[in-house]
């Protein structure tokens, strides 16, 4: 089942590969063109894993902050962390992702490379099997293309099926080349060129190791591995040089510049040169798009982060002005009370005195104000009048 999976997963990659190739008759460009157009395929997508990445970085002082402030309790500061992740956008794991994407593609790359017949020519197995006996027939060195018995010597078969070597696939393919007429009538079939640049990219760099000689198709080979690693920790430096890492992260990051290339060196060293070209070709695109990539990002950072600085200071500005504006219409309310106030004790006064005024003097006898009335008679106790 899972070999099935495998198989369609291939289909694709082994498509694009194919065109490449029928274009430029070379199998080394085909793979570089084959990088090429995944990288930009998945372009968009890490994209927005740089933009996030970059997005963390700049939050390190804050993150710092929250660590030393809630270093005793791990719950609040997860918390916290969640929190500033949430207001700002930002996703710890999206990097993280893409960073892996390199190694399905390099496994679906070593399938068509290694099984030219199955993953690459899209033949059948019974076309495998068929070839085999054809070439078996007509006398070609067989040993490095099927497994032998160490007993009896006879090409061990399972299921009806003559068993390959790792690498038999790729032989027989070297193997028909030099007998055309063995391969004349299959549907699907073309010869392929391994050579590149005067390199074999079916040979392992490991075997030209074991079987060095001051050639350039030896040397060659043996350099691939070597600038699949250097291009990898290239890669890996720009990157932290533009993602600068604090505390533990720091010391993750750092281990993995390290294994990172020595990974690739081993990979490119054990399997054929032609996943080393794709490595080589991965990390350089890889360094390219990092650089272009974080001097796009940072200058739209910086031009969102002054934008909300001036945003703040503009708001800022703003409630300023509100607040100025609320104090002197409290001023003049205050004012504005105030006099009313005034007029009207001025008014009340004035009532009053006009009051003091009617009352006190019209009424006045002596000196009693109010003595006086409606049936006032000045003359009413007069004793003259008796």
């Amino acid at each position: 089942m899972f070999s099935t999976i495998g198989y369609w997963i291939c289909v694709p990659f082994a498509w694009l590969v194919k065109i490449f190739y029928e274009l430029t008759n070379s199998y080394g460009v085909a793979i570089i063109l084959f990088t090429l157009v995944i990288k930009l395929i998945m372009l968009p997508f890490q994209m927005k894993s740089k933009k996030s990445m970059m997005r963390m970085s700049r939050l390190s002082g804050k993150m710092k902050e929250i660590q030393t402030k809630y270093a005793n309790n791990q719950m609040k500061m997860n918390e916290e962390m969640q929190k500033l992740y949430a207001e700002e956008g930002v996703n710890p794991m999206s990097g993280c992702l893409w960073s892996f994407l390199p190694f399905p593609i390099l496994i679906a790359l070593y399938s068509i490379i290694r099984q030219p017949i199955t993953h690459f020519m899209m033949l059948s197995k019974d076309v495998v099997e068929s070839l085999v006996q054809a070439a078996t027939t007509a006398g070609i060195n067989m040993s490095n293309i099927v497994m032998l018995d160490k007993t009896t010597g006879a090409a061990i078969v399972k299921d009806g099926l003559t068993q390959l070597q790792p690498y038999g696939q790729i032989n027989l393919v070297k193997a028909l080349s030099d007998a055309p007429e063995l391969t004349s009538g299959i549907e699907g079939w073309f010869d392929v060129n391994y050579n590149f640049i005067g390199l074999d990219l079916a040979a392992t760099p490991w075997e030209a190791v074991i079987g060095f000689a001051f050639t350039w198709a030896i040397i060659g080979l043996i350099l691939i591995p070597i600038l699949a690693g250097g291009s990898q920790m290239l890669m890996t430096k720009v990157t932290m040089k533009q993602q600068p890492q604090e505390g533990p992260a720091a010391g993750s990051t750092k281990m993995m510049m390290w294994m990172m290339p020595l990974f690739s060196v081993y990979i490119a060293f054990m399997m054929p040169a032609a996943l080393g070209v794709y490595w080589i070709a991965q990390s350089v695109f890889s360094l390219i798009q990092e650089l272009l990539m974080g001097k796009f990002f940072k200058e739209k950072m910086d031009a969102e982060e002054e934008a909300r600085v001036n945003a703040i200071e503009a708001d800022r500005k703003k409630r300023q002005e509100e607040g100025k504006r609320r104090q002197e219409e409290q001023r003049n309310l205050v004012v504005q009370k105030q006099t009313l106030k005034e007029k009207r004790k001025a008014a009340q006064d004035a009532k009053s005195a006009k009051k003091k005024n009617s009352t006190s003097e019209a009424g006045r006898v002596g000196d009693r104000p109010y003595a006086r009335g409606r049936s006032f008679k000045a003359d009413r106790y007069d004793d003259s009048t008796n």
